[in-house]
């Protein structure tokens, strides 16, 4: 993956939003941009974990509820 990424979003945090797997619960295994966007509303409302899994579930979140989903299209073609 180049380090080019949608303008002011880190590339590693483009890299890991597409890379990582949900460690626990329901979708264990399931990479973090694939989670089904009610699962993340229910974490914003019970609030999201501490550390990193809780950042990049934020942030999923955040890119799902203003539909740019589309920013990581270009990092899931190069995979």
């Amino acid at each position: 993956m180049e380090d080019i990424a949608p303008q002011g979003m880190n590339p590693q945090i483009v890299k890991d939003l597409i890379t990582t797997k949900m460690p626990y619960g329901k979708y264990k295994g399931v990479a973090i941009y694939r989670l089904p966007e009610p699962y993340l509303v229910w974490y914003h409302s019970k609030g999201f974990p501490q550390g990193r899994l809780g950042m990049l579930l934020h942030t999923i979140y955040e890119v799902k509820l203003n539909g740019l989903e589309y920013l990581l299209k270009p990092f899931l073609n190069k995979r």
